[in-house]
């Protein structure tokens, strides 16, 4: 890894994407092949445009399929690592697993889902965490929230709450964290932990400040039969998003 700042992320990849299986018998849904490469890989390939250079992926359903395809995998200037869970953890769960020991360690930890890109600059993110806002959330502006669920905010970009899936217009999550690492003490115990359901809302009844950082970047999701085939024509349009 290049000396330097270090930025830290850690990728979710430990679903077994029970909706997309027919379409993908026995592999990762992230490991789906998207113009030429996993579509995993685009989402190294976008962190480490962004600047991150120590990334973790959080591995679970055959997880070995990812593990040797990072084997031989390499970007120059950033160290690539693939910790995977001995049970499923929920997405909490399985980023406080990947993290493991470092847990003590001071740098702030990004967190990206697998199956998913938003393509917009993540540097808003990074200036919005400080002393008084210990985590951020990526927020997409949506023309319909019903699948995602919304974010609802004050005047100030603080997180209020999670709204439930309704249509309409709002901010989705866009399933990219920021968290200062002495949030990790925060997380609840209990597994399997999720950060909608479980962390965020144990957080701000704690009254820690949750801020989100809103984007109209591209987006794909390849969580369901009919976006999975438009992630190639997304990677491609979108080229110079990736190292």
């Amino acid at each position: 890894m290049s000396s330097g700042l270090r930025r830290k992320a850690v990728i979710l990849a430990g679903g077994q994407g029970s909706r997309v299986q027919r379409l993908l018998p026995g592999i990762p849904k992230p490991m789906a092949l998207t113009a030429g490469r996993p579509f995993l890989e685009w989402v190294v390939r976008f962190l480490g445009k962004q600047g991150f250079n120590d990334i973790t992926i959080s591995t679970g359903f055959r997880s070995e399929i990812i593990a040797a395809h990072f084997s031989q995998v390499q970007f120059a200037g950033i160290d690539i690592r693939c910790e995977s869970e001995l049970e499923p953890c929920g997405t909490a769960g399985g980023f406080v697993n990947a993290v493991g020991s470092r847990a003590s360690e001071t740098d702030p930890w990004l967190v990206s889902n697998g199956d998913s890109l938003v393509l917009g600059d993540l540097k808003p993110m990074l200036d919005l965490l400080d002393s008084e806002t210990q985590a951020v959330i990526l927020g997409l502006h949506a023309e319909d929230c019903s699948r995602f669920g919304a974010l609802k905010t004050d005047s100030q970009g603080t997180l209020l709450e999670f709204s439930e899936k309704r249509p309409g217009r709002g901010l989705i999550n866009a399933g990219i964290y920021l968290l200062a690492a002495g949030l990790l003490r925060q997380f609840p115990s209990a597994r399997p932990l999720s950060f909608e359901t479980d962390v965020f809302p144990s957080l701000l009844a704690a009254g820690i400040r949750i801020a989100v950082s809103p984007t109209s970047a591209p987006f794909m999701d390849i969580g369901t039969e009919g976006t999975l085939p438009l992630a190639g024509q997304f990677v491609t349009t979108n080229r110079g998003h990736f190292l």
